[in-house]
């Protein structure tokens, strides 16, 4: 499938600079779409491969940054790029908390400019990257059995297929057999991809994942006896051995 060129959206009510930059965006050899306020934006139809928005932040009715915070709220992902010719530090300082790829100050150079725009251009190719990716990760999913998703999440916690059988009441063998279909249908090469799938879908809680990622080892009682011995023989512990003590406490 052939992708998309980028687009690089300008919003900017001076029609002299709004010009001047279309043709500096059309010599670099980009797709530009130029309007002269927000509501002229919002009624045309947005590029169907990645883009980013070029945005004055002094604007007829609502600011570039007013626009930034409704963007966000409406969880539309489009970088921006600001540009002012009035700009201060708290401006710069909001635009760029509120996930801004760049604020120039005009008059600006071209290049930093451009730069601007390939970086944000990058960005969004990524994130749609990572869109197409998710979605094509849930349509896998949907097309698991019921069975084949519950063993799924299962696996994911790190469960063997003995303990999984015993909870649903099938033979280990049924569960294997299940695990690998299901392991061919989303196209994951290991137990340990299954689970980052998983993760990605929000099927298990945060407080599970972090324990399967970072599991803590028990003790054997072998070592803390061994350990016990060796304290009695050595007396006045010293700060390393308080710390294995303290960590002996907390171990199941």
């Amino acid at each position: 499938m052939q992708e998309t060129s980028p687009t690089v959206l300008v919003i900017d009510d001076d029609p002299d600079l709004r010009d001047s930059l279309g043709c500096l965006l059309r010599s670099a050899g980009l797709t530009t779409q130029l309007f002269e306020s927000i509501p002229d934006f919002l009624r045309s139809k947005r590029p169907e491969g990645s883009a980013c928005l070029v945005l004055d932040v002094r604007l007829p009715g609502a600011s570039g940054l007013e626009f930034q915070r409704e963007l966000a709220a409406a969880n539309i992902k489009l970088p921006i790029i600001f540009i002012t010719g009035y700009g201060d530090i708290p401006m710069s300082v909001q635009a760029m908390k509120g996930g801004a790829v760049e604020f120039l100050t005009k008059p600006f150079r071209q290049q930093e400019l451009l730069d601007a725009i390939y970086l944000a251009l990058a960005q969004d190719h990524a994130h749609q990257e990572r869109e197409r990716a998710s979605s094509g990760l849930k349509e896998r999913f949907e097309e698991l059995s019921s069975r084949e998703r519950e063993i799924m999440i299962q696996v994911a916690q790190g469960r063997l297929s003995k303990q999984i059988a015993g909870d649903l009441g099938i033979s280990e063998t049924t569960v294997n057999v299940h695990r690998s279909n299901l392991m061919r249908k989303m196209k994951a090469g290991s137990i340990a991809e299954l689970g980052r799938m998983a993760d990605q879908l929000n099927l298990i809680p945060d407080s599970q994942a972090r324990s399967r990622q970072h599991p803590r080892q028990a003790l054997s009682p072998r070592f803390a006896l061994r350990w016990s011995r060796r304290r009695q023989r050595t007396g006045c512990p010293s700060i390393f051995s308080k710390l294995i003590d303290k960590y002996i406490a907390i171990c199941p």
